[in-house]
């Protein structure tokens, strides 16, 4: 069983349908995702919803965290925007589903180890890094910039690690390295014995590497493949500058992917 893997949809419900239609295209059936399902865009409680109902498990990140507790170390554009998202949240009619919203997001894990239906390794999954699931980034920079925080990171691996929240797809190796999705053999990373990989699915709301399609990865017992989709980003950018409480560059800078 093939698994796919979500992240960072940033409640761009547009996106979030264009890919759950290419994952079901593919026939397949298991759906994970590594968090910050809200935040930023203008369709948090379709997205919370549509995710609730199609994955497996999903894991907090910290825009959810920001919407649920406090969103501290945000930009005021992020921050303003978790405060918006919360109103919605609290604005739902239904007692209900309010409730059910909520537990949801209350229920997110940090961090997750599994070995996929199929496959042979446990993987671990957060959001962030291995050594602060939640919020730390790690840049592709960090290859030649910091190679003692890769190292710090990697300790912290066994083999194999998932993970979202800079937006920016790509495989970190321990070498180390990183490898965006086009250096790879048909957007694919095989996996290899001798070798530890933290492995960047990008971002299907808001794309950070100049390239405005929604990104996702496939999992298969031996690789992980990364998959991009179009998807109507004048229409959730329309819906950004609609709302007052988000800025409009929140919705610009969607059509840059950055």
């Amino acid at each position: 069983m093939l698994t796919a893997v979500i992240s960072d949809i940033h409640a761009n419900a547009e996106a979030l349908r264009a890919v759950l239609a290419d994952i079901d295209s593919r026939g397949i059936e298991r759906i994970i995702c590594l968090g910050d399902i809200v935040g930023y865009g203008p369709d948090p409680l379709e997205c919370v919803d549509m995710v609730r109902r199609r994955c497996a498990w999903s894991l907090m990140g910290n825009h959810d965290f920001g919407v649920l507790y406090e969103p501290t170390n945000f930009n005021p554009g992020a921050e303003q925007a978790a405060y918006w998202t919360r109103e919605q949240f609290d604005s739902e009619p239904d007692p209900a589903l309010r409730a059910e919203r909520y537990e949801f997001l209350g229920r997110l894990r940090v961090r997750v180890v599994e070995t996929p239906p199929g496959g042979t390794v446990p993987i671990l999954a957060v959001h962030g890094s291995p050594r602060r699931p939640i919020n730390e980034y790690i840049f592709p920079d960090d290859a030649l910039a910091s190679p003692d925080k890769l190292e710090a990171v990697f300790e912290r691996v066994d083999r194999l690690c998932l993970v979202g929240h800079t937006h920016v797809p790509g495989v970190f190796t321990n070498e180390p390295d990183f490898y965006p999705p086009a250096e790879l053999g048909e957007m694919t990373y095989t996996f290899a014995d001798e070798e530890k990989a933290i492995i960047n699915v990008g971002s299907v709301g808001q794309p950070r590497d100049h390239d405005p399609r929604a990104s996702y990865v496939v999992l298969h017992p031996d690789r992980a493949q990364f998959v991009r989709v179009e998807y109507n980003v004048d229409a959730t950018a329309k819906k950004i500058k609609a709302i007052p409480s988000l800025h409009d560059w929140l919705g610009d800078r969607l059509y840059e992917g950055r």
